[in-house]
């Protein structure tokens, strides 16, 4: 299950950079925050909480 979690997030973290012309003025705020859930993630797993 975490597996398939985390190549969701990684997905979303890749398809939420801001390359494409619609997405230019959103800046880094979308990558940002999915980064930041999965260094959340990431340290739950570790601590064996997840």
């Amino acid at each position: 299950m975490f597996l398939i979690l985390t190549i969701v997030l990684i997905i979303a973290l890749v398809g939420s950079l801001p390359r494409w012309p619609h997405s230019k003025d959103w800046g880094y705020y979308p990558t940002g925050g999915v980064g930041l859930i999965l260094i959340i993630l990431l340290i739950l797993y570790l601590l064996g909480r997840l």
